[in-house]
């Protein structure tokens, strides 16, 4: 028999081998339908056996069990692309998602008192996402509709959450990514970035003319939900022809308060839900 202690050590490396199996087994899965972007929307097999270097085996498995759960869907002799499943979890994100339930009298707000778009912008790991608009304008003034990525260094949207960040966090991004910082022209060096970024910190919001879509003015304010770091941003876009200086300080204000309200609103709902 072995010793009480040994079987116990036993169990618990034969659970943590087990453990780090699934996860990783989950994150193979996950890798599937992380190479499904804009640019490349349907991937045969072959295809996805050289990007992800899976074997065959493993790969038709991942496919069935993403296709029976309505992930991924295919024809008979074509390639695979994103599946129903997809739709009906944005529809429970839409009824579920307090962001969207807090900010969209914000949208109506600003769309009736400018002839703008205005947008909830969703932050996650380092990427910034559209989750819901509204427009009143006669075109949209947006490059960006809901769910699609946007760039992080160009424009207010993803300078009001930036700005905002710890320095612990700020720091390593803005090294990481200091060339699409030089690309935007904030600035050349993580030091010329910083001032760029302490300046909107302490205006309180972001402006941009122009960065993203020519001829529009981009306004933004960063979205709090009771943490130190933000999780979204509140921006309203609107023809450069309509901005006077009187009328841009008016609508930066509107946004950071929008922002200010919705941070409010979050942090009283997660407080809540801790204290019950």
């Amino acid at each position: 028999m072995y010793p009480a202690g040994l079987m116990s050590r036993a169990v618990e490396e034969s659970g943590s081998i087990l453990r780090k199996k699934a996860v990783n087994s989950l994150e193979r899965l996950q890798a599937v339908l992380d190479v499904f972007t804009e640019d490349h929307l349907e991937w045969t097999p072959e295809e996805l056996m050289e990007e992800l270097g899976y074997s065959r085996p493993t790969l038709y498995r991942y496919l069935k069990i993403l296709k029976d759960r309505g992930f991924l869907t295919s024809m008979p002799n074509t390639g695979f692309t994103l599946g129903p499943r997809v739709v009906e979890m944005d529809y429970l994100l839409r009824k579920s998602d307090n962001l969207l339930l807090s900010g969209e009298p914000y949208l109506h707000q600003l769309t009736g008192r400018y002839e703008c778009t205005a947008l909830l912008v969703r932050w996650y790991g380092e990427k910034i996402l559209c989750v819901d608009s509204l427009s009143s304008s006669r075109e949209a003034i947006s490059s960006y509709p809901r769910g699609r990525p946007m760039p992080l260094s160009r424009g207010a949207i993803g300078r009001s959450i930036v700005a905002f960040l710890p320095r612990r966090n700020l720091v390593p991004l803005i090294q990481r990514t200091l060339e699409e910082w030089q690309a935007a022209g904030v600035g050349d060096t993580v030091e010329a970035v910083l001032d760029a970024l302490r300046s909107v910190r302490k205006r309180g919001y972001a402006l941009a003319y122009g960065e993203v879509t020519p001829g529009v003015v981009g306004f933004a304010a960063p979205i709090f939900d009771a943490g130190q770091s933000p999780i979204a941003s509140f921006s309203v876009t609107i023809a450069q022809e309509l901005v006077s200086g009187s009328v841009a300080e008016e609508i930066g204000r509107e946004v950071k308060r929008a922002a200010d309200e919705i941070s409010a609103a979050l942090a009283s709902h997660r407080h809540k839900v801790l204290s019950q």
